[in-house]
């Protein structure tokens, strides 16, 4: 029995090495060769100066299957085309949705500008009025001045007294002491007091 098994164990170690030598003989007599034969068509194209991938790439365009997929990719690269074409054009609208609003922005701007420019020459229009009212004014507040202090005291007191506090008052703080003095005797111990209150303030 056990010379049966080691019989058994004897044989399937000769069928192993007849499978692998049989193994090594097929890639002895067809693998070789054919890498063998490989290597001396790539060394006669590339003394020949033929490139082996181009020559590949069209014969295999020329295979009946290789027609198929090439059109496959073709309606695969319209399909990508068509949709950046469609994203770009979406871009496009987008920029000039943009664009319109920043020109919408600065015609807006623009008439803002122009709005400020005329308040500003207005302005600047009623500053040189309010200045040459003021020049207008200091001249004629001169000769008023001028006037009260060619009159007498008597005939001054009573024409301050009826003017408004705040005229008598700018006159009378313009007047020399020589000329205020008489003025301020000339009317009544209120008027007097008032108005000498008012220009101490």
């Amino acid at each position: 029995m056990a010379r049966n098994s080691k019989l058994h164990a004897d044989e399937k170690i000769v069928e192993r090495k007849k499978g692998t030598r049989l193994f090594q003989e097929v890639l002895l007599w067809t693998l070789i060769p054919l890498l063998f034969t490989t290597m001396v068509l790539l060394i006669i194209a590339y003394v020949a100066d033929v490139n082996v991938f181009d020559k590949a790439k069209e014969w295999s365009k020329s295979l009946p299957f290789a027609d198929q997929k090439q059109a496959d990719d073709e309606i695969g690269d319209d399909l990508i085309i068509e949709e950046r074409v469609v994203e770009l054009q979406a871009e496009i609208q987008e920029k000039e949705a943009q664009l319109f609003k920043l020109r919408e922005n600065l015609a807006n701007s623009e008439d803002e500008k122009r709005a400020l420019v005329d308040e500003q020459r207005s302005l600047l229009a009623q500053i040189e009025t309010l200045k040459m009212e003021k020049e207008d004014y200091k001249r004629d507040m001169k000769e008023i001045i001028s006037t009260f202090e060619k009159m007498s005291a008597k005939s001054a007191a009573p024409v301050i007294t009826k003017m408004s506090d705040a005229e008598a008052i700018e006159i009378l703080t313009k007047l020399k002491p020589e000329i205020l003095a008489p003025i301020l005797e000339k009317m009544s111990p209120e008027d007097a007091a008032k108005y000498t209150s008012l220009m101490t303030k």
